[in-house]
């Protein structure tokens, strides 16, 4: 990978460059130029910041993150990032705190704050026992967490207790060969998860092999 090949049609830029300064920890990488031309001379792994907007269960998150018109954020387990990259990039009003269980993830999180994405915060923290205060943000999602989980039950009850409006939920619909996978959720089996963890209301869709559940407080 090379500076050049790193354009706004493919890949996140302005992320990755903050990413950049963030990692090398330098303040004099004045433009996105510089700061990804340094970041490739200095081996960082910048592919983490290719495009996956077109993902339909992205672009349906995305959605109805804009219709519920949250402020506040809590994306746990955000991982490498293939939706957190495109929800900073288009609510660019959106504070987000991104949420994972591994060191290194939450580290290069936090290089992306470091390298001027203030609105995006990072911390380390089991998705079964949030440390943060009841109703914290207006909304949280769990986007292919809940299948990774022995008990999937305690990451619900604290979703649902920290998110003041709604939680924003996506598993896969149909069983693969992922060995990571310990359960296959239905539309019922969801729902009841949901609603027995304090949801009022909860509607599930389905888009291209997930399920899509939006869970009222």
């Amino acid at each position: 990978m090379t500076a050049a090949s790193i354009d706004d049609a493919s890949h996140y830029r302005w992320l990755a460059a903050a990413y950049c300064r963030g990692a090398l920890r330098d303040d004099g990488l004045g433009d996105d130029d510089a700061a990804l031309a340094a970041g490739v001379a200095a081996g960082l792994r910048l592919h983490r910041f290719k495009r996956t907007a077109g993902l339909p269960r992205v672009r349906r998150v995305l959605g109805i993150l804009r219709g519920l018109g949250v402020a506040a954020l809590v994306d746990v387990g955000t991982g490498r990032g293939a939706f957190l990259w495109p929800l900073l990039d288009e609510l660019v009003a959106l504070d987000v705190l991104a949420l994972d269980v591994l060191p290194h993830r939450v580290e290069g999180l936090a290089a992306v704050r470091r390298g001027g994405v203030a609105r995006l915060a990072a911390a380390r923290m089991d998705a079964t026992a949030l440390g943060l205060a009841d109703g914290a943000a207006d909304a949280v999602t769990l986007l292919e967490v809940l299948e990774h989980l022995v008990d999937p039950a305690p990451a619900m009850a604290e979703a649902v207790r920290v998110a003041r409006r709604a939680v924003v939920v996506t598993v896969p619909s149909h069983a693969d060969d992922n060995p990571e996978h310990l359960h296959l959720f239905t539309a019922a089996t969801l729902e009841a998860g949901l609603r027995a963890a304090g949801a009022r209301r909860v509607t599930i869709d389905g888009v291209h092999g997930h399920l899509v559940a939006v869970a009222l407080r």
